[in-house]
């Protein structure tokens, strides 16, 4: 596979990254951070750093519309459900574990 070949398979699981996880938006944010260490929020962030990296201009509420398929606070209150004490419980533990490190 040649370098061009890579980033368009990159690219693709990018795409079907985004595509599953807007397919699936039962799936809280809290629940992601808490069993992947990773949510939507966190995508956006290493995909505006990517269209940075590029020398080009885009902003966080750019790259969360990109990442939601739309503006996230029309995302959060239609699909984002308060966490639970549980969820809070197990995102708490697992910050905790990692400043311990």
């Amino acid at each position: 596979m040649n370098q061009q070949q890579q980033i368009n398979a990159q690219a693709a699981a990018f795409r079907r990254l985004v595509k599953h996880l807007d397919e699936n938006k039962d799936v809280q944010n809290i629940d992601l951070m808490n069993l992947a260490d990773f949510c939507r929020n966190c995508l956006a962030k290493w995909y505006m750093a990517g269209v940075q990296e590029q020398g080009l201009e885009m902003d966080y509420d750019q790259a969360r519309e990109a990442i939601y398929g739309m503006p996230f606070s029309e995302w959060k209150g239609l699909y984002q459900q308060p966490a639970n004490e549980q969820q809070l419980a197990l995102f708490a533990e697992r910050e905790a574990a990692k400043k311990a490190k």
